[in-house]
């Protein structure tokens, strides 16, 4: 596991893929009759996500928290009180079948990530979640202007320090590419890292990392620079922070 060390202190970093696959589980297979052009969509999952989040955590030798259940079945990157966390698939089902469903396959997810969060800020650690997102290039026909985007919250100083280095170090990688902040999402919306923003304050910075899926190759990943470039920059911009 990473665990840099510095002047702050020592920083653990995490992985996390939240949209890593597009699977339907059996028990609710007979709510998806003819939903197959959703489920392979950008609807439901983030495409070259998970081999990407692998590569990082290999890379950054650090642990690795996944799930390849669709979105359209549940999304865990929402709170169970936004309109969205079910879709309209799972939105038919009684509340009793939804709190299941959150039981099996929501909960485990954030329970286990909380836990290792919360184990390594009890240690002194300031954690650096990284969730590994992907997105279409173009929505409702507008084309989207990012091809690496870190999403944050600016309202939080240490977060708003490390994305500023860390940008630099990517643009600096990836000058061919256009490294945005805070695009095509906001960083401080309804999402994991704004539940675990809550749950442990300050010695938690939660970054979420977005990538254009028209970087896909042929095989469904990304080109090995980009996960090289996000992985040497966030190290790069840790020692920054550090001085190391």
């Amino acid at each position: 596991m990473t665990r840099a060390r510095g002047g702050s202190g020592t920083t653990t970093i995490l992985v996390t893929c939240e949209h890593g696959g597009n699977e339907v589980p059996p028990a609710y297979v007979r709510l998806f009759g003819g939903a197959a052009e959703a489920l392979t969509s950008h609807r439901g999952w983030d495409a070259g996500a998970l081999p990407l989040a692998r590569g990082l955590a290999r890379l950054l030798d650090a642990p690795l928290h996944v799930a390849t259940v669709s979105r359209l079945v549940v999304d865990l990157n929402r709170s169970t009180h936004h309109p969205r966390v079910f879709s309209e698939w799972t939105r038919t089902l009684g509340r009793e079948e939804r709190r299941e469903l959150l039981r099996r396959h929501y909960e485990p997810h954030r329970d286990d990530l909380d836990r290792e969060v919360a184990a390594a800020v009890a240690a002194g650690h300031r954690v650096v979640h990284l969730g590994v997102h992907t997105f279409t290039p173009a929505l409702n026909g507008r084309p989207r202007r990012a091809d690496v985007a870190l999403l944050y919250d600016p309202g939080r100083p240490a977060e708003r320090g490390l994305v500023a280095s860390w940008v630099d170090a990517l643009a600096s990688a990836l000058p061919d590419l256009a490294v945005r902040r805070n695009q095509p999402y906001r960083g401080a919306t309804d999402g994991l890292t704004t539940w675990l923003r809550r749950r442990h304050g300050e010695p938690y910075l939660g970054i979420e990392l977005e990538v254009n899926q028209r970087l896909l190759r042929d095989d469904g990943r990304f080109p090995a620079r980009i996960g090289e470039a996000v992985a040497g920059g966030l190290r790069r911009a840790l020692g920054a922070r550090t001085g190391e």
